[in-house]
């Protein structure tokens, strides 16, 4: 079985100015499980295991989203949390320009899929980027000072950047005691016609 999850990848330069703020929140917030800059990526659906049978019906479907899909404009902005920052469980950056036509997509995507007998999620999808998960709120409430709380609220008003999204994947996530890798099994194209 290989677990999988849908996404929208993210060029080299828009990670690398989301890490120079991991890296900066990174020593303030130890309670917090950064994500490492190779895995970060905007999830559409989240797959769990499956075969190599059902991972080629997962492709099909992100063909069948892609097609009649035109790119779209993503600017990134700000950071939050899940369900808010005084108890976080997941530490966000925003989608501030955009967010309708990713929600359109993340609908399309989820529609074939569905079509094809993968469950949907069963919460709202809400367009983000994970950037850090809080696995333990008692470590949280303790560690999380003046310092931490400032450099969260000055990155709440960055701008990251903006990226042309002309592509999903279909993505392999092998998780070991050092944390999760993931790599593109297929992209499909966002193409209008």
């Amino acid at each position: 079985m290989i677990r999988s999850f849908v996404a929208i990848l993210l060029p080299d330069d828009l990670r690398e100015r989301i890490a120079a703020t991991i890296e900066a929140l990174r020593p303030l917030g130890t309670a917090v499980a950064w994500v490492p800059p190779p895995n970060l990526h905007l999830t559409l659906q989240f797959l769990g295991n499956q075969t190599e049978e059902r991972l080629a019906e997962a492709a099909a479907a992100l063909e069948e989203a892609g097609a009649g899909c035109a790119p779209l404009d993503l600017a990134f902005h700000g950071l939050g949390a899940f369900p808010g920052l005084e108890r976080p469980r997941i530490l966000w950056i925003g989608v501030a320009q955009g967010a309708p036509h990713a929600r359109a997509l993340q609908a399309r995507v989820a529609d074939a899929l569905a079509r094809r007998g993968f469950p949907p999620e069963d919460r709202a999808w809400h367009p983000h980027l994970t950037i850090g998960r809080v696995f333990d709120a008692r470590r949280w409430r303790r560690e999380a000072g003046p310092p931490l709380r400032g450099a969260l609220a000055k990155a709440a008003t960055t701008s990251f950047g903006t990226v042309r999204v002309t592509e999903v994947a279909l993505m392999r996530s092998d998780l070991s005691p050092k944390g999760a890798r993931y790599s593109v099994r297929r992209v499909a194209a966002l193409s209008p016609t």
